[in-house]
């Protein structure tokens, strides 16, 4: 666990301790799948957040990223940050989308993971849509791909922390995202051709 990631998820678990709760409500669900994108392809959370930064310099700083699940064909565009202060209702619309899509867990994910997905954007010059092929995973479904799938995944997965996703970026090659998850030098980074995707996380710093 890196030393940054112990402040920053502090400071998560104190600001959405209950949104996290509400995260599996029906009412969540909604805001986790919006996909209502404007004429310029930002999401209307995107656009509006943008619109009132005029009237909140901070908003000048704001981070945001899009996203499709592979397995539940939800999708979501979201402004998550605004300088250093994360925005404790966009990482709940987070977690429930990347929940564990076996069992419906949903997680806490940290939120330095969606700081990486954005510098890995900054570095390729793109502002694509993250297809995501695994998030947030329970200990029982880790156990259960462990018995089915042999030495593919890792007995102590970061993903059961919820701090690691696998993902691919459409139009961008597998090798390239590779690429561009590495010079970050911040925490690790596998490439699975075969699958096609690229896991990230935010342990210590390693590749494979």
């Amino acid at each position: 666990m890196t030393d940054s990631f112990i402040p920053a998820r502090r400071s998560f678990l104190r600001h959405t301790g209950q949104f996290a709760i509400a995260a599996a409500s029906t009412a969540l669900p909604g805001l986790a799948v919006s996909s209502v994108f404007s004429a310029s392809g930002h999401s209307a959370a995107m656009t509006a957040a943008l619109e009132s930064s005029s009237a909140s310099p901070s908003m000048i700083d704001a981070r945001g990223l899009a996203m499709f699940n592979t397995h539940t064909r939800e999708k979501i565009d979201l402004v998550y940050a605004t300088g250093q202060r994360y925005l404790p209702q966009a990482l709940g619309g987070f977690n429930h989308f990347l929940r564990d899509h076996y069992t419906g867990e949903v997680g806490l994910m940290d939120p330095e993971v969606f700081d990486l997905l954005h510098r890995v954007q900054q570095a390729l010059g793109t502002k694509g849509s993250f297809e995501v092929i695994s998030g947030y995973r329970c200990e029982a479904t880790n156990r259960h791909l462990r018995q089915t799938r042999g030495g593919g995944v890792a007995d102590k997965s970061l993903h059961t922390e919820g701090r690691a996703i696998d993902v691919r970026l459409p139009g961008v090659p597998l090798a390239e995202l590779r690429k561009a998850a590495l010079s970050l030098r911040a925490g690790g980074v596998g490439f699975y051709p075969r699958e096609q995707f690229v896991h990230i996380d935010t342990g210590r710093v390693r590749s494979w």
